[in-house]
């Protein structure tokens, strides 16, 4: 019962923390987007999604490049299992917004 418990509680920070890259990366690979504005967009996220009461200790990191934009989202899962905290290690990588001519 416990283990699937702990998976369950897994899946659930993996998910956000997915969700929470892609909202990032979609942000930061806006046509005026930043790096910052994908930080603040997946911090946003997290915190919409319950916080530290899903994924303790979040943090996040991103980069832009001139065609890319990538936003990673790190933290740890809830656990039930004393001493054990699993990593969750999500990233998202969009193409970065822009005109082109014909």
């Amino acid at each position: 019962m416990f283990l699937g418990l702990q998976a369950a509680l897994y899946y659930h920070a993996r998910t956000v923390a997915i969700a929470a890259a892609q909202e990032g990366a979609r942000a930061a690979g806006a046509e005026h987007g930043r790096t910052s504005d994908g930080i603040s967009a997946a911090h946003a996220f997290i915190a919409d999604a319950g916080g530290s009461d899903v994924l303790p200790g979040a943090s996040v990191s991103g980069d832009r490049t001139a065609t890319v934009a990538t936003v990673l989202v790190v933290g740890k899962s809830l656990s039930v299992i004393p001493g054990w905290r699993p990593v969750v290690r999500q990233s998202a990588s969009v193409p970065v917004e822009r005109l082109t001519a014909p």
